[in-house]
């Protein structure tokens, strides 16, 4: 997986940080491929208003499209997402993880002592 450059992740950050945006993102995690009025269907959107959110997560990288005839849709790129969890979660989770490993071994031992 490529690195996440700071200002690609400023973008995914602003991207994520709106609601609206992150049902966009999961309408399409769901449903992959759709068309601008499909992924607004139902809400209480404008059309401009979805499509201007579809162009700050095009701008993150976060939404792909492809012209099919007509239409254009939408996909879900989960690669910017992954490389967060990579840079700012994974790692927290690992030190966690580790550190509760070694208060296991550690209880353990006590155990094992008395």
């Amino acid at each position: 997986m490529g690195t996440l450059m700071e200002n690609d992740a400023d973008r995914v950050f602003k991207a994520l940080a709106d609601a609206n945006r992150r049902k966009l993102l999961d309408r399409l995690h769901s449903d992959n491929g759709q068309t601008l009025g499909r992924l607004g269907a139902g809400l209480k959107m404008t059309r401009q208003a979805v499509s201007k959110h579809l162009a700050v997560l095009e701008a993150a990288n976060l939404v792909t499209t492809v012209k099919a005839g007509r239409e254009k849709l939408h996909y879900l790129n989960p690669v910017p997402i992954g490389e967060i969890y990579d840079r700012w979660i994974g790692k927290y989770e690992r030190r966690r993880v580790e550190a509760l490993n070694d208060l296991k071994k550690r209880l353990e031992d006590e155990d094992e002592q008395t």
